[in-house]
């Protein structure tokens, strides 16, 4: 009997169902969104600092040492330490400048980032981690080189530096035209690639968590311009924030797991990541099942959200329906348990027609007052009364009028006083006015 061949695609999803995902640690990494610095004068989570020059922070890389002048340094820290001891950091560098350039770049990775400042290893007194060293030692056209350093040793008064070295390779990295990628993988043990190959690898190195990340770069009298245009670093765990009291916290789960699991805002657990650090499938995979399990999560919030407003929908309209018959005219009964009675409607249309009747009555009286009445005088003397005013008005109105038209009507002799007044004000000003001009003091060409 033939056994059963599994499909490949198949293989590959079980596969990647049990590879946990890479999320970027925002907090110590830049050059993966779309922008270093939102404003153009910080890059948010690291301090720069420079000797004999400034730090230029352009819109996607970072100059830590300029073409001119020499005898400049410059470094770059991370303000967080790294959360996690399963991490990988990609590095794009790329340096350019004189051919007998004699700068160094280094990469730190160290629990005290002020015992080192802006200084190389070759400066550096003791420190507590891991530095790599990029430059053109012992006359090569450039190597890499890996030390380690616990605290005991003194680095600056060493005699032979080259001999703490525990991984070295050669790369020329100078005036290439392109940036090239360093790789450093703290999972299970130490590695190193260049360019997606491999440097060095030790599995007797395994650094620990809560160190900061560091750049510095020097040079001599012969410059070097060494920029960096992405530092990223992944974890199988994302670098968003917890909250101490949140229950992925107190649980120890991954945040999230645990937040994907919940409501609301599910798909906030998931963060955005740029479509170029997603190399493999698995890790395609990987994103692409946590982002559906967040949409399905949220769909089903929405679901549950419209199935508690239909819930309360109802409620008010039984409520509502509940309390029609008191507003018609229903009496409530007393008791814990008030029931509304519907009123009788043959007691309410008897009401209503007594009240009918009563005005009927009101009507039928008033009626007969006016019936039995003799208004005919009244009228007449309204009449006189009114014939007489209107007399009255007509005899005495076109004098009364006359006498007001008189009293309102303008007088002649205060016109001609105005008009002579008038005049003579014109003649005594132009008098003024040529005396004056007279008394100037003349004017010749």
């Amino acid at each position: 009997m033939a056994r059963p061949r599994i499909p490949y695609s198949l293989l590959w999803l079980l596969h990647a169902t049990t590879t946990s995902a890479l999320f970027a640690l925002d907090s110590v990494s830049f050059g993966h969104q779309a922008q270093l610095s939102p404003n153009g004068r910080a890059l948010p989570g690291w301090s720069l600092s420079g000797d004999n020059h400034q730090v230029q922070l352009l819109s996607d890389r970072i100059i830590l040492t300029p073409p001119y002048p020499g005898n400049a340094r410059g470094a770059a820290w991370t303000d967080e330490t790294v959360p996690s001891d399963d991490w990988t950091a990609d590095f794009l560098f790329r340096a350019s400048g004189q051919d007998m350039g004699t700068g160094n770049l280094n990469i730190w990775y160290t629990k005290d980032k002020d015992q080192i400042g802006t200084n190389s290893v070759y400066t550096v007194n003791s420190f507590d981690g891991l530095v790599l060293v990029i430059d053109q030692y012992g006359g090569t056209g450039g190597k890499i080189r890996g030390f380690l350093n616990d605290g005991t040793q003194n680095f600056k008064a060493h005699s032979s530096l080259e001999s703490l070295a525990f991984g070295h390779c050669d790369y020329s990295y100078r005036n290439l035209g392109r940036p090239s990628n360093i790789r450093i993988s703290n999972r299970n043990g130490l590695s190193v690639f260049v360019d997606d190959k491999e440097c060095f690898r030790t599995d007797r190195v395994t650094l620990p968590s809560g160190y900061h990340f560091g750049l510095t770069a020097a040079t001599a009298d012969n410059p070097d311009s060494f920029e960096v245009s992405k530092f990223t670093v992944s974890s199988n765990s994302p670098s968003q924030p917890q909250h101490l009291n949140h229950p992925a916290a107190r649980s120890g789960l991954p945040p999230t797991l645990e937040k994907l699991d919940r409501f609301p805002g599910s798909p906030e657990a998931v963060p955005d990541k740029p479509a170029d650090e997603i190399k493999s499938q698995e890790d395609q995979f990987a994103d692409l099942h946590n982002r559906l399990q967040g949409m399905t999560h949220q769909v089903a919030n929405i679901f549950g959200e419209f199935d508690i407003l239909q819930r309360k929908i109802e409620e008010k309209h039984e409520a509502l329906m509940n309390a029609l018959p008191s507003t018609a005219g229903g009496s409530a009964a007393s008791g814990s348990d008030q029931q509304v009675q519907p009123r009788d409607n043959t007691a309410a249309i008897n009401e209503i027609r007594r009240k009918m009747e009563g005005m009927e009555r009101v009507l039928q009286h008033i009626q007969r007052d006016i019936e039995g009445k003799d208004y005919k005088e009244h009228i007449n003397g309204l009449q006189m009364a009114v014939d007489g005013l209107k007399g009255g008005l007509t005899e005495h109105l076109p004098d009364t009028v006359a006498r007001l038209i008189h009293a309102s009507a303008p007088r002649m002799g205060m016109f001609v006083f105005v008009v002579l007044a008038f005049q003579v004000m014109l003649v005594g000003a132009y008098v003024v006015y040529k005396r004056r001009r007279d008394r100037m003091p003349k004017k010749y060409l």
